[in-house]
């Protein structure tokens, strides 16, 4: 029964302490070494992804091979010869001249669009109206001469782009040389489209025909010129007497 009380078992060193369980408590030091370690190889890994994102952007230039070594510090780093960071200086200044330039084209932009009465891309074509005496022009309604212009009413000019990022109109026209504006017959182009169309006819005998796929812009055309070039249904008198 043992040496306790009557009906009592006592088992010697039952409620003693364990020695392999403190044993298997990590120490404090031990994880702030893993700790550190842990963020140490993550800074390494972090240091390296930026230099690989720098060599890549690098890579973006001219420069046909880069070059690695190492520091003093054990770092990698890139190795560039004197020509090849004349050449990359070189090529950062185009490419700072290059955005400037983007940026004066969307300022140019920003202002047609903010302040220009109408505006739209259209096909364009030129001919001059004969002089009195002279014989008619020969009909080259035919003669497939039709090229895109980005067109602009605004302010007291009617101005010419060759596209809309252009800074400088291809050409320009008063308001108060245009003595008449109508529309014209539309045509179907070979591959089906039908184009709409109207022209413009100045003082000085040049003649503008000008298309478009949408009749909608083709009418808001005729309509706001003739508005601003205060023509009415009696513009073919106008022109009549002006051309005399």
């Amino acid at each position: 029964m043992g040496d306790g009380p009557r009906g009592v078992k006592v088992i010697s060193d039952h409620f003693s302490s364990s020695t392999s369980t403190a044993n298997s408590l990590p120490s404090p030091t031990s994880s702030v070494t893993d700790i550190t370690t842990n963020s140490d190889l993550r800074s390494n890994s972090w240091a390296r992804r930026k230099l690989k994102s720098a060599a890549s952007m690098l890579n973006l230039f001219s420069l046909k091979r880069l070059s690695w070594g190492s520091g003093a510090d054990g770092q990698e780093k890139v190795v560039l010869s004197a020509v090849e960071v004349e050449s990359l200086r070189s090529e950062i200044v185009a490419l700072e001249e290059r955005e400037s330039h983007y940026k004066a084209q969307l300022e140019h932009l920003d202002e047609i669009l903010r302040y220009a009465r109408l505006s739209s891309y259209l096909y364009i074509r030129s001919r001059w109206e004969a002089l009195p005496g002279e014989p008619p022009p020969l009909d080259d309604a035919e003669v497939d001469d039709w090229l895109p212009r980005f067109v602009v009413l605004q302010g007291s000019y009617i101005y010419l782009f060759l596209s809309s990022a252009d800074l400088s109109p291809q050409d320009s026209t008063l308001l108060s040389d245009i003595v008449e504006v109508d529309s014209l017959p539309c045509f179907t182009r070979e591959d089906e489209e039908t184009r709409y169309c109207f022209y413009i006819l100045t003082r000085h005998g040049l003649r503008y025909e000008c298309s478009n796929v949408s009749k909608i812009q083709v009418d808001s055309w005729v309509a706001a010129l003739k508005i601003d070039c205060k023509l009415g249904s009696d513009a073919k008198d106008i022109n009549d007497t002006i051309m005399m």
